[in-house]
């Protein structure tokens, strides 16, 4: 659907329901997961793990491979309000990650009010929000449901910072970031320097450069877990 050249020029434009801001004040688009009348979301449900600074190609490739796989990703958060993601890139020339602001995303559910048996599987996303939101007892409970019950989890980059800190890696190869290797190991986990790790039902991969390696087969799994709840 062609952008409308008057909301345009007014500053806002929209294509199938996502707002576009265009003026110079406003920088970002907001991504809603709720459901409406004329996009409901397809069941089962599957919890994307996010926060501020959460990383935005690790949050969204996920988030729209799930739609496409017939799932309802529900974005899960500190709180349920809107969350600023970030893009991470290593510069030409630079040693260490530049961040610029993204796109933001709205949480649809805050960590204690999540009731893990009615999802199916789980994702932790990268960025800096890992660093902050890890030390959330609700999320960790959360996380350690998920791993006792055998539901399909899948972490990528920093997204590895929240199973370590739950208490689930050890003796669990995992891929990550290289800058987290040290996060993954002091917890028991093990490094692994590969695009798609598979160790149990954990599933990782080290950025968001390795999403087309990992997330399908992670998908897959929650595919296995739908039909065991058939």
């Amino acid at each position: 659907m062609p952008l409308d050249r008057r909301s345009f020029i007014a500053g806002t434009a929209s294509v199938s329901g996502v707002v576009f801001a265009t003026n110079a004040t406003a920088q970002s688009t907001t991504f809603n997961s709720q459901p409406s009348k004329e996009n409901p979301m397809p069941q089962p449900k599957v919890l994307l793990i996010v926060g501020d600074a959460t990383e935005t190609v690790d949050t969204l490739y996920p988030y729209y491979r799930l739609i496409e796989g017939g799932y309802q990703p529900v974005v899960a958060a500190p709180e349920k309000r809107l969350y600023q993601m970030v893009l991470h890139e290593v510069k030409p020339g630079w040693t260490i990650t530049k961040e610029w602001e993204g796109y933001s995303i709205q949480a649809d559910i805050a960590f204690k009010d999540i009731k893990p048996e009615e999802y199916v599987g789980i994702f932790f996303s990268g960025g800096r929000a890992p660093e902050y939101i890890r030390e959330d007892e609700d999320l960790l409970r959360i996380t350690r449901w998920f791993w006792e019950n055998k539901k399909p989890c899948a972490s990528v980059c920093h997204g590895v910072e929240i199973p370590a800190r739950a208490g689930i890696v050890k003796g669990l190869r995992m891929a990550t970031v290289a800058k987290c290797k040290f996060d993954l190991e002091i917890c028991g986990g093990i490094y692994v320097n590969e695009p798609c790790v598979i160790d149990r039902h954990m599933f990782s991969g080290r950025t968001y450069h390795d999403s087309g390696k990992f997330v399908g087969p992670w998908i897959k799994a929650l595919d296995a877990e739908r039909e065991k709840m058939s």
